[in-house]
């Protein structure tokens, strides 16, 4: 991959500003990402490991949050482009259906709706990284509806059962 991509290295920040290390360059780098980080003890963190929440790639910075349950690591809404429907063509939208964000994730429920060129998932409960590039696949039950290309995530908050399990 190395030798496709340019390796422009940049500050690895947290999300209210400290550099707490360097990165290689943000295309090496994907949402909820923990290992090759290369960030230690700080002193502007605790024992929990860093998570790559973000890229600001206008400043060439990642941004990095501790602990997996950090609510910047949480998305509400999906937006998904280039969707394919392996029955042909959509079920009637809004809908209700069972989508993955993540491989081997369970199912999440989820409305589906259209929004201009793009489809909306709108989760019960947040969901964990959702990462642009991947892939939103979606389920009624067993069967798969298809899927597409994740443009974007957004609405950052704790699950409910575990916000309520922390308070």
């Amino acid at each position: 991959m190395a030798r496709y991509l340019p390796r422009e290295p940049g500050a690895i920040e947290t999300s209210d500003g400290h550099v707490v290390g360097e990165h290689q360059g943000l295309a090496y780098y994907t949402l909820g990402q923990r290992q090759g980080l290369r960030i230690g003890g700080t002193r502007h963190g605790g024992d929990a490991p860093w998570f790559v929440a973000g890229k600001d790639s206008a400043r060439n910075v990642l941004v990095v949050v501790q602990g997996h349950e950090h609510p910047a690591l949480y998305s509400r809404e999906v937006h998904a482009i280039d969707m394919h429907w392996i029955g042909g063509e959509a079920p009637a939208l809004p809908c209700r259906v069972g989508a993955k964000t993540r491989y081997r994730m369970a199912d999440a429920m989820c409305t589906l709706a259209r929004n201009g060129d793009r489809y909306l998932a709108t989760f019960d409960e947040p969901q964990w990284a959702p990462t642009p590039g991947q892939y939103l696949v979606l389920y009624d039950g067993d069967v798969c509806l298809g899927g597409g290309v994740i443009a974007a995530a957004v609405g950052t908050g704790m699950p409910t059962s575990r916000a309520h399990a922390t308070a």
